[in-house]
């Protein structure tokens, strides 16, 4: 599995680059062959934390962790485990869901010595995943800045919208540097 690894507001050396790409060949074990597509690695340093951010997609689902803490090192350590726990999650998920082959099923090794074995903490959490609560609304067509207005106005952290410049869906969102992110709709396989 190869990784692009790029530092924000860091110099990313070539002893941090060995660390990262050791920590994350751990998850090769997970997978029957390894995966060709490729994964990416932010390390950033902002306001004294030291931030891992690490994205791998994969055919038919996209693995996304992030870890902050006062150690680069530390942190790179919990993003590995929480990428193992999300794949442990998605094997025991689709052995519940997809019994057939041919599916995703196939993305996953099914070596008990790699950990995936669906324990019934895994199961009682998936069970734990159902909707109690289903919102609709009427989108006003608007653009990002009125959309960021309405979302601080409301006091949340995220808020949906119907884009007035392409008259899509999208959300806004509050970062935790304090800045705002845009969601898009984009093709699968665009990434």
């Amino acid at each position: 599995m190869n990784f692009s690894i790029r530092g924000q507001h860091i110099e990313v050396t070539d002893a941090l680059k060995d660390y990262v790409d050791k920590k994350l060949g751990r998850l090769e074990k997970y997978f029957d062959a390894p995966p060709t597509s490729e994964g990416y690695v932010t390390l950033s340093v902002i306001r004294g934390l030291h931030t891992v951010e690490v994205t791998i997609p994969l055919p038919g689902v996209m693995l996304r962790a992030e870890d902050r803490s006062e150690d680069m090192y530390s942190s790179v350590d919990s993003v590995v485990d929480k990428l193992e726990r999300q794949i442990r999650k998605h094997k025991t998920k689709l052995n519940r869901k997809f019994r057939q082959e041919g599916s995703l099923k196939t993305l996953f090794t099914e070596d008990p010595a790699a950990g995936l074995n669906p324990s019934s903490e895994m199961e009682e959490e998936l069970d734990d995943l159902e909707v109690v609560r289903t919102k609709r609304f009427t989108f006003k067509p608007m653009d990002v800045e009125e959309a960021i207005l309405q979302m601080n106005m409301i006091g949340h952290n995220f808020f949906v919208f119907s884009n007035i410049d392409n008259q899509e869906v999208n959300v806004v969102y509050k970062r935790n540097d304090g800045k705002y992110g845009l969601i898009e709709k984009t093709e699968v396989g665009s990434y």
